[in-house]
C-alpha cells in the first residue's frame, strides 16, 4: 500500500483522507483503513462510527489514558439502538466466551483507541475480507491477555446515516461467524 499522507506534517485538525478503492462492506473497510494508519507510520489508531452514536467529547478520556493501556475500548451499558442490538452483543459475547474462553464486556464497540503496534500484531491473523474485524481484534486482545481496558461510553440512537444491517443480515453474518470463529480458534491453537 503507497503511503503518500503523512499526519505529524499536517497542522491539527487532520485532513480529511478518503481511500478510493476499498471494498463497500464494513468488516472490509475496517481491515483496510487501520492497515492504511500502519503503513503511514502511526503510533495509534482511533475508530468510531460516523453515525453520531458515539460522543466526541468521550475521546479525551482515552487519550488521557493511552500510554497506561495498549487498547482501550468503549463499553455501551446502554443503547440507543435497541434491545435487540444489546441481546445480539451479549449473544455474541456469551459466544466468544465459550469458543476463545475469554470475558469481554462489548467485543463490537465502535469507540477504540489502540496502539498500532497492537493491532499490526492481530490484523495479520484475519482474512482482508472477514467481517467483524473489531470482535475478533477484541477477542484476540482479550485472549493474548494484551493490556486493554474498557471504559463507559454514551451511545445514542443513530443521528445520521441509514443502518446497512438488517436482522436477517445480522443472522447470516452470525451463523457464519460461528464457522470463523471455530477456524480462527483451530489457527491460535495451530500457531
Amino acid at each position: 500500500m503507497n503511503c503518500s499522507y503523512n499526519y505529524r506534517k499536517l497542522p491539527p485538525p487532520i485532513d480529511l483522507i478518503i481511500l478510493p478503492t476499498i471494498r463497500k462492506e464494513h468488516g472490509p473497510k475496517i481491515i483496510a483503513l487501520y492497515e492504511y494508519a500502519i503503513t503511514c507510520g502511526a503510533d495509534y489508531i482511533f475508530q468510531t462510527d460516523s453515525d453520531g452514536q458515539t460522543n466526541p467529547t468521550e475521546f479525551l478520556q482515552f487519550w488521557q489514558d493511552r500510554k497506561k493501556y495498549d487498547a482501550i475500548i468503549g463499553k455501551r451499558p446502554f443503547r440507543g439502538d435497541g434491545k435487540i442490538r444489546k441481546f445480539i452483543e451479549d449473544v455474541l459475547c456469551t459466544i466468544l466466551g465459550i469458543y476463545f474462553n475469554v470475558s469481554i464486556s462489548d467485543a463490537n464497540a465502535p469507540f477504540r483507541l489502540m496502539k498500532a503496534a497492537l493491532v499490526a500484531k492481530y490484523l495479520k491473523k484475519l482474512p482482508l475480507d472477514y467481517s467483524l474485524p473489531n470482535v475478533m481484534l477484541t477477542t484476540y486482545f482479550a485472549y493474548f491477555k494484551e493490556n486493554i481496558q474498557f471504559i463507559d461510553i454514551t451511545f445514542q440512537p443513530r443521528q445520521g446515516g441509514a443502518n446497512s444491517i438488517n436482522l436477517i443480515k445480522i443472522i447470516k453474518i452470525g451463523w457464519k461467524s460461528l464457522y470463523d470463529f471455530y477456524l480462527l480458534k483451530k489457527g491460535l491453537v495451530e500457531s
